[in-house]
């Protein structure tokens, strides 16, 4: 059954299948955000309609999509069609019918890659969890404290990560760390759902947090995927001796 793994409130990526109608045969690779509304069956859901700042997405009906589904369970994918799209107590919905079979995505970006980086977290305030579920733009307030901690590993789908503070299961946090990429340094302001929490055995007093990325787009996943194959080659080289 579909909704064993699919639920409401859970993100979704559209990545556009189809060529652009508006190019001379270049192919669209914009990545829309949005979220499953409802669940109508196994080959129906609601999504709701796509945002960017304050303006809604139109996807046009009858074009088909790449999505990728965050659950609880990991990352999923299909393609869909665009069947419908309407107003609904106040929601713009898009209703669409999945064209492939739901499965587990299963590319490289999910490898993790063991390390030590500094990174910054802290919970989100209620009104910035308040935006994020409305699915409406809000600015994080610079200069709130932060907690620092250590990554530990990292993938093109999360982190985990060790700090001396507990937070619950599910909940959302904000990490900012940095990157070497391409020979400079990229900083890195997210928001994270929290997986899994537990205390680090040999260290009382610190957790390990595994964190799911929730709001990163499919430029961003690349380049920390691309971070995490340079730091592999780079280890590589050095295992046989060589600069």
């Amino acid at each position: 059954m579909l909704d064993s793994i699919l639920k409401p409130g859970q993100k979704v990526e559209l990545k556009a299948v189809r060529r652009s109608r508006n190019t001379e045969g270049e192919q669209k690779t914009k990545v829309y955000s949005s979220k499953i509304f409802d669940v109508v069956n196994d080959d129906t859901i609601e999504l709701m309609m796509p945002m960017e700042q304050t303006k809604l997405i139109l996807l046009p009906v009858d074009a088909e999509y790449e999505a990728f589904f965050y659950t609880e369970n990991g990352l999923y994918e299909c393609t869909v069609r665009i069947t419908d799209r309407y107003k609904s107590n106040n929601i713009y919905l898009l209703l669409v019918e999945l064209e492939t079979n739901l499965q587990k995505y299963q590319r490289r970006d999910f490898y993790r890659y063991n390390c030590a980086l500094d990174i910054e977290v802290r919970g989100l305030t209620k009104e910035e969890v308040d935006a994020f579920e409305a699915g409406t733009t809000y600015q994080l307030p610079p200069g709130l404290p932060l907690i620092k901690g250590v990554i530990v590993d990292i993938s093109g789908g999360g982190l985990r990560f060790v700090i001396n503070q507990e937070f619950e299961k599910e909940s959302l946090v904000y990490c900012k760390y940095e990157l070497l990429i391409h020979g400079g340094v990229k900083n890195y302001d997210l928001i994270c759902r929290v997986l899994s929490v537990r205390e680090v055995a040999s260290r009382k007093g610190e957790y390990e947090h595994r964190v799911q990325f929730i709001n990163l787009d499919n430029d961003e996943r690349e380049e920390i995927i691309q971070y995490i194959f340079e730091e592999e080659r780079k280890n590589r080289r050095k295992e046989r001796g060589l600069r």
